[in-house]
């Protein structure tokens, strides 16, 4: 990934809140056949250096021998940058558009494991921090979450049926890259334009940008 320095992001606390806050990444698998392209929730183990998730048995990918590391993209919020909210547009008027956003590609070695007893685990720690992420955004939005859904909460034949439709991954993290877009390389002044542009579109993906660049307005 092409990182200039302002933009680049070594801190592995900053590169895992992007993991845990967007969990859907796209797994680039290359094969003898070529790229395999998947998207797929995937659960950060930091303290073993692993991602771990899982793809359908249906899903070809799972039979292919990786040839060297595969790559999973986590991307996070992202928007278009309108030069007009720039006060230096005003000064100069030498100014463009651009598009700020944020992204982590974690590569390593991509292990398939098809082990029922392992599985139950993996759907079991993915539902619970998933879960446990669904009741913490209803509780900021001022709702009261219900009881959270538990995988053994399903019948215990169904939950067999369903483990033997999915072949688990395992990824050996090698290398995290982490890329925040937030123009850092504008005056301050262009910064608390882009955050107030931002601010009044008023659209999800908008807001969360603003959040992402709101440490950086001085």
């Amino acid at each position: 990934m092409y990182q200039p320095a302002h933009f680049r992001i070594d801190d592995p606390v900053a590169q895992q809140a992007l993991i845990a806050a967007h969990p859907l990444a796209t797994l680039v698998v290359p094969t003898d056949a070529g790229l395999e392209i998947n998207h797929l929730p995937l659960l950060h183990d930091a303290e073993r250096g692993l991602l771990l998730g899982h793809v359908a048995r249906a899903n070809p990918v799972w039979q292919a021998a990786p040839r060297g590391d595969a790559v999973a993209v986590f991307h996070g919020p992202q928007a278009y940058v309108t030069p007009t909210w720039y006060p230096s547009k005003r000064e100069h008027g030498k100014v463009v558009p651009t598009w700020n956003y944020a992204a982590v590609h974690v590569h390593g070695q991509l292990r398939w494991i098809d082990d029922e007893a392992w599985l139950h685990t993996l759907v079991s720690r993915l539902t619970e921090a998933h879960e446990t992420a669904h009741a913490a955004s209803l509780r900021a939005a001022g709702a009261t979450p219900p009881p959270a859904w538990q995988v053994d909460d399903a019948p215990t034949d169904y939950l067999h049926t369903m483990r033997g439709a999915i072949v688990g991954l395992e990824l050996a993290i090698t290398r995290i890259e982490g890329k925040f877009k937030l123009s850092q390389n504008r005056p301050a002044a262009d910064v608390d334009g882009v955050v107030d542009g931002l601010r009044a579109r008023g659209d999800e993906a908008s807001a969360a940008l603003t959040t992402a660049l709101r440490p950086l307005r001085r």
